[in-house]
């Protein structure tokens, strides 16, 4: 079945409450969908999501949706949707860099090619291996008492036993401080976490990170800035909390050099950064051959975009670190008719045909900067 058109929205969602992350508070987060119609009239959708416009990444929403419809649309158009793996090939020929924006075409592709068959898009990978996974969650107060009671709930209602604490912003002792209070509280009952955005030079890691692992923090992530794979390593190799690359860790060649110099412990997954998911899947063999772990990371993806990471990791035999798949409980509107299940600790991999989501379209149209195209 050939693929016959190609259309790309930029969506602004509103969120429940502000996000804080070391470069940027999302209020209202921006995905970029894409729909891919065969021949046939077969649709197959997809998601990527950004962070504040080009604060995190080098491709800005704009740019994913310029670059797709300027470059990567006129290699697609006329091809087979079942040679997605091909057909990245082709594109990453073609198409230097814009990771996001390969990321979005390869996902709609592979749900377009899943649909036709009618099976879930996992099968494309080789079958899932998990039909839930650890979910991760985020305090994001600032307040410790209401951040204490907030995990408490959590855990009561065995919504989340892993949390994770933004504390790239600010004063990093103050920081530190506010997490191991939260440690104390929480106990042995779930696993605090902490994430620095890259924020610190090594000399503040050092300290923080000392001080962290004393109060029995389980994991920080990305303490320097991504480029700095020595200070990495000399962190890894200092210390017995692990060490996590994300900002880091994304095309398969970062994360072979990155796996060679133990300038990590864990490797933090993310789809749009990788490229795709045909790259993720080989950034985990190589994180496997290495002895690395691996952690399902989020670009804070609505239903639709959770649902592809959701799919993807399931098919990944060892995510030693669970997952931080929270996304869709961070938005106040959905894009898709069905929703992202979670229960008892863990969010539910999607079933049915591609990527399981079925896409409300009055909602895409809603939020949409452009017209939408039915």
């Amino acid at each position: 079945m050939k693929i016959h058109s190609l259309d790309i929205y930029v969506v602004d969602l509103p969120t429940i409450r502000p996000h804080h992350l070391a470069m940027h508070t999302i209020v209202t987060q921006t995905i970029v969908l894409a729909c891919i119609r065969s021949e046939d009239g077969v649709e197959g959708w997809a998601e990527v999501a950004t962070i504040g416009g080009a604060s995190y990444s080098e491709e800005s929403p704009e740019a994913i949706k310029f670059n797709i419809e300027k470059y990567i649309k006129p290699l697609i158009i006329g091809e087979y949707a079942r040679n997605f793996d091909a057909l990245s090939y082709k594109i990453n020929l073609h198409v230097k860099g814009n990771y996001y924006a390969k990321a979005l075409v390869e996902a709609a592709v592979i749900d377009l090619t899943a649909r036709t068959q009618n099976i879930p898009a996992y099968d494309l990978f080789g079958g899932k291996c998990h039909s839930s996974m650890p979910v991760a969650w985020t305090l994001a107060s600032g307040d410790t008492a209401k951040d204490i009671e907030e995990a408490q709930r959590c855990l009561a209602e065995r919504k989340h036993n892993i949390f994770k604490l933004k504390i790239g912003k600010g004063d990093p002792r103050a920081n530190v401080a506010h997490v191991i209070k939260i440690k104390a509280a929480v106990g042995n009952a779930g696993s605090i976490r902490v994430d620095v955005n890259q924020a610190w030079d090594e000399a503040t890691a050092l300290y923080c990170i000392e001080a962290l692992e004393d109060g029995g923090v389980d994991l920080v992530e990305q303490p320097l800035v991504r480029w700095n794979h020595e200070g990495m390593a000399r962190l890894s190799s200092r210390f017995k909390v692990p060490i996590m690359a994300d900002e880091s860790v994304g095309t398969i060649h970062e994360a072979y050099q990155i796996a060679k110099h133990r300038a990590a412990d864990v490797f933090a997954l993310k789809i749009a950064k990788a490229g795709g998911l045909t790259a993720v899947k080989k950034t985990a063999a190589i994180a496997e051959a290495s002895g690395i772990p691996l952690y399902g990371g989020t670009m804070i993806e609505s239903s639709l975009g959770t649902a592809i990471c959701a799919q993807l990791y399931s098919t990944i035999p060892e995510m030693a670190f669970g997952t931080e798949l929270f996304g869709p409980l961070l938005f106040k509107d959905n894009v898709t008719l069905n929703r992202i299940e979670y229960e008892n600790f863990e969010v539910k991999v999607p079933e049915g045909p591609g990527f399981g989501m079925e896409i409300d379209k009055e909602k895409v149209k809603h939020y949409s900067r452009e017209v939408y195209i039915v």
